[in-house]
C-alpha cells in the first residue's frame, strides 16, 4: 500500500557554519518530483553561526534550536516530534552525502515496499573517497556485528542515509542522545523483523580538521548499541 508522499530531512547540525548553507541549498535543489518535502534543521546549540545561518535559509526549512548541546541522536528525536511526512530521511549537514541520493533512497518506502531503507556507501565501490582504512574496517565490523546478532544481511549498517517510515520511527521508543542513533534503529528494525533494504549512495568522507565529529570510541559505543538492543527492549 503507498503512503502520503511527504518526506521530512532531518538535518541535525552543531558547529556546521562552514557547510550548512550549501547543504541546504543542495536539499533545496533537488527534483523530487511529485513529492512533497519538508526540511528540519536541528541546531544543537551550537556555539558559531550555524543557527543564525539557517534561519535565514527559506523555502520549506523550518529551524528547531536546542537549548543545550545534547548530541545528534537527540536532536534527531527532538525534530521527529514534529515531523509531518509520511517517511523520514537524515541528511547530515556537512556535505559527506549527496542529497540527490534522497528520492532513490525513500521511493521505496513511498511505494509500499518496505518500511525502511538504507544507503549503502560501498555498493559501487569498496573504499569510498576519503575514507580512511580503519574506518573502512570500523564499518565493516559494525555491519557484520549487526547481521550475527540479528540475522541481517546489511553491507552499510553505519550509513546516516537512514529513511523510515515515520510511524515505524516514532514507535521504537528511541533513546538515543549521540551517534549511537545509527545502531539503535538499526537494532530495533531487524529485531522486529522489518525488511531493510539497501540502494547506492554516493560518499565523500570529510576529516577532522574539515570538522568530522565521530571518534574511535563511537565504534565501541556502537557495538555496545547494538549488543544492548539484541537483548533488551
Amino acid at each position: 500500500m503507498n503512503v502520503k508522499r511527504k518526506v521530512s530531512i532531518i538535518v541535525p547540525a552543531f558547529n556546521e557554519q562552514a557547510t550548512i548553507a550549501e547543504s541546504v541549498r543542495r536539499l533545496l535543489e533537488v527534483d523530487f518530483g511529485d513529492v512533497e518535502t519538508e526540511v528540519l534543521i536541528v541546531d544543537d546549540a551550537s556555539t558559531d553561526q550555524t543557527a543564525e545561518i539557517a534561519s535565514h535559509l527559506g523555502g520549506h526549512v523550518r529551524l528547531i534550536c536546542q537549548e543545550s548541546n545534547h548530541g545528534k541522536g537527540a536532536a534527531i528525536r527532538r525534530a521527529l516530534k514534529e515531523a509531518t511526512g509520511s517517511v523520514v530521511v537524515i541528511h547530515d549537514a556537512d556535505l559527506e552525502y549527496v542529497a540527490a541520493d534522497i528520492p532513490t533512497l525513500v521511493e521505496p518506502i513511498l511505494s509500499g515496499q518496505t518500511n525502511a531503507v538504507f544507503g549503502n556507501r560501498f555498493a559501487n565501490t569498496k573504499l569510498p573517497p576519503g575514507m580512511q582504512f580503519k574506518n573502512l574496517v570500523a564499518n565493516r565490523i559494525l555491519a557484520i556485528t549487526a547481521n550475527v546478532l540479528f540475522g541481517g544481511r546489511l553491507a552499510d549498517e553505519a550509513t546516516c542515509y537512514k529513511a523510515v517510515r515515520t510511524d515505524v520511527l516514532r514507535g521504537m521508543n528511541l533513546r538515543c542522545e549521540r551517534f549511537e542513533f545509527c545502531p539503535e534503529v538499526t537494532a530495533k528494525l531487524l529485531r522486529s523483523g522489518e525488511k531493510i533494504l539497501e540502494v547506492p549512495v554516493h560518499y565523500h568522507a570529510r576529516t577532522v580538521a574539515e570538522g568530522k565529529k565521530i571518534h574511535w570510541y563511537d565504534g565501541l559505543e556502537a557495538i555496545w548499541t547494538l549488543l544492548k538492543y539484541r537483548f533488551i527492549r
